[in-house]
């Protein structure tokens, strides 16, 4: 069993209630933004346009594993949370283990029924972003993140 389908085992065996703290959980571990990246997110750039939080998404592949960093305001713990759990299940993948994340991920975290609608569409946004940078980072050969 990969760490992922641990994960979303764990996230699928709790009640919905719970399902949305383990989610805060992985908001309040949510790592802080690299300094050499915030005068780029003050200025508007990286920003997930499809998320109605204001979310930020720098996405690089070095030696073959993905690397991302995020930022989201503290006031969005539900975009900080599946974020924060993209991050820990991300950093450090392969471009081919981020392309096969399933489409369903937040139905597999049994997400889906807990979320509205809205959020549901966001999120999976979030997602396919996520999944098309890092296609475009192996393309183009991204540098090297701070």
């Amino acid at each position: 069993m990969t760490d992922l389908e641990r994960a979303l085992a764990r996230f699928r065996t709790l009640t919905p209630e719970m399902r949305l703290q383990l989610l805060l959980q992985y908001a309040k571990r949510f790592p802080e933004l690299p300094e050499a990246l915030h005068e780029a997110r003050d200025a508007g750039l990286n920003r997930v346009e499809e998320c109605q939080s204001p979310l930020f998404l720098w996405v690089a592949v070095e030696d073959g594993a993905v690397r991302i960093h995020a930022d989201a305001p503290r006031e969005a713990p539900t975009v900080r949370g599946f974020m924060g759990f993209l991050m820990e299940q991300v950093n450090g993948a392969s471009p081919e283990e981020v392309e096969a994340l399933p489409a369903d991920l937040l139905d597999r975290m049994g997400l889906g029924e807990v979320l509205g609608v809205t959020r549901t569409r966001g999120l999976s946004a979030v997602l396919q972003r996520l999944r098309a940078d890092v296609r475009r980072a192996v393309v183009h050969r991204s540098p090297e993140l701070s």
